[in-house]
């Protein structure tokens, strides 16, 4: 297995991210000489540290570490156990930690260098992605599998069941609710990515 240089690579995401080091360590809580530390590689961070400093640079540490697969450019197939899984709070703020423990994003695919951000997502009974709706730029759409779905768009709400699908203006404030006794599965897709 080939070693990572964790000071290079956090570095290389600051900068493309177009963070000075004062601004990244502010957002996430930590001294700057720390991030300094970190990527001349004279400390090694806790993982908690690196949790909380990847999530400001919109990274996962699966795909810190997973520099490896930038060197597939060709792959097409992700199995069901290398999908990433994203922080919902992230995106859903409004959210009680009750609601988002109920909930599940698994992204296909990298999150570099695409247009398309497709999730397989769990929404165990009782998921909430917030009482205050959310909204962002592009638009979004998705098909249920199984299970129930409550939708909110605008001040419209409708109950989706297996097979129905949905596709709106993310722009338009938007909620997704489990109302039902069963987890619902549903596939989705957003352009342009938003996490």
């Amino acid at each position: 297995m080939t070693e990572i240089d964790i000071g290079a690579r956090l570095k290389t995401i600051r900068e493309e991210r177009g963070l000075s080091q004062r601004e990244l360590a502010q957002r996430a809580g930590v001294t700057n000489g720390l991030i300094s530390l970190i990527e001349r590689n004279m400390t090694s961070p806790s993982i908690n540290t690196l949790k909380k400093i990847l999530e400001i640079l919109d990274t996962t540490l699966s795909d810190f570490f997973a520099q490896g697969e930038r060197s597939e450019p060709d792959r097409f197939v992700f199995r069901h156990d290398e999908l990433t899984e994203i922080n919902p709070g992230r995106v859903y703020r409004a959210a009680t930690a009750e609601s988002l423990r109920a909930l599940s994003f698994k992204r296909v695919g990298r999150s570099d260098n695409t247009n398309l951000l497709m999730l397989y997502e769990t929404y165990d009974p009782g998921a909430d992605t917030g009482e205050d709706a959310y909204s962002h730029e592009g638009e979004e759409g998705g098909v249920v599998i199984s299970g129930e779905l409550l939708l909110t768009v605008g001040d419209r709400t409708e109950l989706l069941h297996a097979g129905d699908a949905y596709h709106f203006d993310s722009r338009i404030p938007h909620r997704f609710r489990n109302i039902s006794s069963e987890p619902c599965i549903v596939v989705s897709a957003c352009t342009p990515p938003t996490f």
